[in-house]
């Protein structure tokens, strides 16, 4: 365990970030007890000591921020733990994990509190460690690497990053997701398809684990491999967040990267970035015109879904909104350090509007998870860093707390065929439903994630050309049933040749362990004899559980979709 575990800059948190490379060292102050609490230390170089650091702080039903933190961004779920642990340290977390085994209560963990699905909120789960303020970034020159704790949101992370150091890492939009659970999903975002997937940087984590005698402790694991905890390292590249034990800190170094130069630890993102936003109005769209669109823009992600394929530099969404919206939207980005950047950009805007006859319109209303962008028809040329707080800020979708929500994902290694446009008209022009936040979205992929192998990480889906994510969003209970039963009847049509689940084939390959989904796992609507594990994990799985099997031997981590012990 690295001895500086519990020095943590987290007591600093998202207001600063350090920008010298000599570690800091914790003072021996024994931590309080948990529910003991201390005031969060100012903003300073200084070394902290254990007294100063956040927490820890226990909150339990009779305290006024339960109600606050019974949820989750998810509005659907809703928990009633015996207490909530609000963590400052790899030691708090150690003591929180300790006190729930030692009484045989049931333990789940959230950073940025966007699991789409009931695994922190869930009725079973007894204690919640809440790892919200342990959110510092800063530059290990031990590791050689750059230190995140999982309670950075994205935003703090790439604006640390990249103002401190001049580098970034490929993850994905929304400013509030947390690092905890996206970096080891294998979290993608605008800038994968030229630098991978966020996990093809993880160079080392460390991770709060329980042995055979309940006793808990932690561990780090590197990507080295001599390093006896390797397969631990493994395991949280794609294996996704609630498995293996508390992930407590990440350290983020390119595999390619050499010295100890921190502005070469990691990738660089482009000075600047072209910015293309437009929409289509669904009065315009004949099923005709609409399904050469779609074919149109899944057919440039297959022509370009090779790594090192000339169209790496560009990464294009396509938000096909039910019709109930008023109109469909196109966001595109390019690098703007290539050298064809703006005949990259116009080739593609072409090769997508090729036979579609419908006016180009300014992205005035939502576009998928996007709100409103009109400045955008006419592209243009931003500073990255503007670029990414643009973007990041502007998801209402992913950030209002007050939603309910479902979503369904699968990855495809094909354009659609002219039978799934059909099925994919004839649920976003459905009468079943009128709700403009209903949606299928259709994300970049491919390029260089596809240029390593799929057993090199945990993350499997290395031949992919683009996402689809088929969801809604809605605000009242009472909205439930009709919202579950469109995405449902959408998605189960739309992969009804396959048992209901893009099954890997030639086809689709599977889903995205990040973007949970319980009904892959129920088989009246997984008929594919395809288990969900098959979908998310694909042959990687057996490997998990014997990571599983070696460090949370007593399966104290668990949740619907949680890695299994083996049999």
């Amino acid at each position: 365990m690295d001895k500086r575990s519990d020095k943590t800059a987290s007591a600093r948190g998202r207001r600063s970030f350090l920008g010298t490379t000599t570690g800091l060292v914790v003072g021996a102050t024994a931590l309080p007890l948990l529910g003991s609490g201390s005031v969060k230390a100012t903003t300073s170089t200084a070394p902290l000591t254990a007294a100063e650091v956040f927490g820890p702080f226990t909150v339990e039903p009779d305290d006024p921020r339960y109600g606050e933190l019974i949820t989750g961004n998810n509005q659907r779920w809703v928990g009633s733990p015996d207490c909530f642990q609000m963590v400052g340290s790899t030691q708090q977390v150690v003591d929180a994990v300790q006190a729930a085994v030692k009484t045989g209560k049931r333990v789940a963990v959230r950073s940025g509190g966007h699991c789409y699905e009931d695994f922190v909120s869930n009725a079973d789960v007894r204690v919640v460690i809440d790892m919200s303020e342990m959110d510092s970034v800063w530059y290990d020159p031990n590791m050689k690497a750059f230190a995140v704790e999982p309670g950075a949101r994205l935003l703090n992370l790439y604006a640390t990053l990249y103002k401190g150091w001049g580098v970034t890492l490929p993850g994905g939009r929304c400013y509030s997701v947390g690092a905890g659970g996206h970096i080891c999903g294998g979290g993608d975002g605008p800038l994968s398809r030229r630098h991978g997937l966020t996990v093809d940087h993880l160079h080392a984590v460390e991770v709060v684990v329980v042995d055979q005698a309940g006793r808990a402790r932690a561990v780090v694991a590197t990507r080295d491999p001599n390093d006896p905890n390797h397969d631990l390292w493994w395991a949280h590249t794609g294996g996704g967040g609630g498995n293996f034990g508390v992930i407590t800190r990440y350290w983020l170094r390119s595999p390619n990267a050499t010295g100890t130069d921190p502005t070469t630890a990691l990738p660089k993102p482009p000075s600047t970035v072209l910015l293309n936003g437009v929409s289509f109005a669904w009065a315009d769209l004949t099923q005709a015109r609409f399904a050469r669109l779609v074919k149109n823009f899944t057919g440039w992600q297959e022509r370009n879904s090779a790594p090192g394929s000339p169209g790496v530099a560009l990464s294009a969404s396509l938000a096909l909104n039910h019709r109930s919206n008023g109109s469909v939207g196109m966001f595109a980005q390019v690098d703007g350090d290539v050298a064809n950047a703006e005949r990259l950009l116009a080739t593609f805007v072409t090769e997508l509007r090729d036979g579609v006859s419908a006016q180009v319109q300014p992205m005035s209303g939502s576009a998928g998870e996007y709100g409103p962008m009109p400045q955008l028809v006419t592209a243009q040329r931003l500073p990255w860093f503007h670029s990414v707080r643009l973007l990041a800020t502007n998801s209402p979708m992913l950030t209002n707390p007050t939603l309910r929500a479902d979503h369904k994902s699968a990855y495809h290694r094909k354009a659609f065929n002219d039978a799934d446009l059909a099925v994919i008209y004839k649920h976003l022009t459905s009468t079943t439903i009128d709700n403009p936040n209903a949606m299928l979205l259709l994300l970049p992929y491919g390029g260089n994630i596809n240029a390593v192998d799929p057993t090199a990480t945990a993350a499997p889906h290395r031949n992919s050309a683009y996402q689809a994510l088929c969801q809604s969003f809605w605000s009242t209970p009472g909205e439930d049933a009709e919202n579950l039963a469109w995405v449902r009847a959408f998605y189960a049509e739309l992969y009804a040749s396959t048992g209901g689940v893009p099954v890997p084939n030639d086809r689709t390959d599977g889903c995205y362990v990040n973007y949970p989904d319980t009904d892959l796992s129920n088989p009246a609507y997984n008929s594919s004899q395809v288990p969900w594990h098959g979908l998310y994990y694909k042959g990687n799985y057996a490997r998990l559980q014997q990571v599983k099997a070696r460090w949370d031997p007593k399966n104290i981590f668990r949740h619907a979709q949680s890695v299994t012990l083996p049999s």
